[in-house]
């Protein structure tokens, strides 16, 4: 018989010793979690309250219950309303390794991305894995007209004159400001640039730095429309490995900036995309010192920092900037609403560069869709928001690992990250995605093959899986579906592998 959960004493085994480096909550939650390996704690058991760890570790109840949730992220617990957390039962699914990439860089020569990706979906799909479609029940719409309705009416005459392609509205600029202080950044409003889209931000942001021939540093896999803008802009990229749990490998990256001459490093330290990788903090501020060495720009991509409300590793690199090295771009699309698709960009020492590329553009953004986000992220509700939209990522992203787990053929390996909307798949290497993509099309069923997400030929048997639609019981089966086919390609394989959907120059 287990001892009384209020009996259990949370203390190490003599041999386990926690990474003094490591943040507090991760050293409980690394004690707790070889605590369940050793078989110390069985599956069922509750373990001892947020309340009771925080006074034996002699830590706050936020630090503890950050422990929990990263117990949970990892699948070893579940909690259970007014009980508590207990230990579930582990399923056996690996994650991807270490990406590896070419140690070359290439001149993009390819079909857009960005246009290939609109192409794989269609209205009426039965379910969708590759886009946020309408209904995605994720988000308060309600809030999002009362706000932009309030704006149209206060600034009604904005509606009929030019809005000058200006840095922004002072009141949005102030509240991207405020807002930045959950990152760790102290941000002057004044020196923030508002723009159409995170995308726009990171588009400026590689003009004010880059020149055509220029070779720009990525992680890999990366964001297909990071791609579409290197190529629009005659760039070479250089993609670099990256770990699905802990992000860039800074080894490579350096060696890279020792044998290429990389011009700018453009990377989503925090839930990258695909991968969904987070570096540790203590990386983050290597890279940031590394590059101001080096005196090559980062192009911080922080747009799903905010999905890690309540965690330390929400924070940004640009924290660690002190010479205005690090250009941090965000948007609010992921985290407040997908209509209003504003940007924002501190671009550091190239603050003006960035501003005279905007207005060179006439790229002026919309006063009424300022003001009304302005409105939306100053409401006290944002933070609760967070926490709602996060906890429902979770519990889709529990599920879904539990029917890929299930249905999806053996050696199937795939990302766990700790927060957001999306996975990272890799298949046996003798299924193709693309060819999986056209089956699983067929039947109104849609993903991003893996071949999208970089500029190489890799990741054929990979793919991306969003979550960020409806969830109910059709798309559940549609998801198992996909795995059910997969099966079948690796039982029954096709005579001819399909060509790559994009072609490589």
């Amino acid at each position: 018989m287990p001892a009384p959960p209020s009996t259990l004493a949370l203390c190490p085994a003599p041999s386990v010793e926690p990474v003094p480096t490591l943040p507090l909550y991760q050293q409980i939650a690394q004690t707790l979690a070889q605590l369940i390996h050793s078989g110390a704690f069985k599956v069922g058991q509750r373990l001892p309250s947020v309340r009771a760890t925080a006074l034996t570790q002699g830590v706050s109840i936020s630090t503890a219950m950050q422990a929990y949730r990263q117990l949970e992220e990892q699948g070893l617990v579940q909690a259970r309303p007014k009980a508590g957390y207990f230990v579930k039962r582990a399923q056996r699914i690996a994650q991807p390794g270490l990406s590896a990439p070419p140690q070359r860089s290439f001149l993009l020569e390819r079909q857009s991305r960005s246009e290939a990706f609109a192409m794989l979906h269609q209205p009426g799909d039965r379910a969708s894995f590759s886009y946020m479609p309408e209904g995605s029940g994720l988000f308060d719409d309600k809030r999002l007209r009362v706000a932009v309705g309030r704006a149209s009416r206060v600034h009604r005459h904005s509606l009929a004159a030019y809005n000058s392609a200006d840095a922004g509205r002072p009141a949005l600029r102030q509240a991207v400001a405020q807002r930045a202080l959950q990152l760790g950044c102290a941000l002057d409003a004044s020196d923030i640039v508002i723009t159409a889209s995170c995308t726009q931000a990171v588009s400026l942001c590689l003009r004010a730095v880059t020149q055509p021939g220029d070779v720009v540093a990525l992680e890999s896999p990366t964001f297909f429309g990071y791609l579409d803008l290197i190529e629009s802009l005659g760039l070479r990229v250089l993609e670099i490995p990256t770990h699905p749990a802990t992000g860039l490998s800074l080894p490579a990256l350096e060696l890279a900036l020792d044998t290429q001459p990389v011009r700018a490093v453009l990377a989503a330290p925090t839930l990258s995309n695909p991968l969904g990788s987070v570096m540790p903090l203590a990386a983050k501020q290597r890279l940031v010192k590394l590059l101001a060495q080096r005196r090559v720009p980062l192009i911080e991509d922080v747009v799903f920092n905010d999905l890690l409300s309540g965690d330390q590793r929400r924070k940004a690199a640009k924290a660690w900037d002190t010479e205005g090295n690090v250009m941090v771009c965000g948007s609010f699309a992921k985290t407040l609403t997908p209509g209003i698709r504003l940007g924002w960009v501190e671009a550091g020492r190239w603050r003006d560069a960035v501003a005279t590329h905007k207005r060179l553009q006439g790229a002026a953004t919309n006063v009424v869709l300022e003001e009304a986000l302005a409105d939306l992220l100053t409401q006290g509700s944002y933070e609760a928001h967070l926490r709602r939209l996060t906890a429902s990522m979770r519990q889709r992203r529990h599920e879904a690992r539990h029917l890929i787990a299930h249905h999806f053929p053996p050696g199937t390996r795939v990302s766990n990250p700790p927060s957001g909307d999306t996975l990272w798949l890799e298949l046996h290497p003798a299924i193709a995605s693309m060819d999986l993509f056209k089956r699983c099309a067929s039947e109104g069923i849609t993903f991003g093959p893996g071949e999208l997400f970089t500029a190489t030929d890799r990741y054929r048997n990979c793919l991306r899986l969003n979550f960020s639609g409806p969830w109910n019981a059709i798309t559940m089966q549609a998801l198992a579906r996909i795995g059910e086919i997969a099966r079948q390609m690796l039982e029954r394989p096709a005579a001819s592998p399909t060509p790559p959907i994009l072609r490589r120059a």
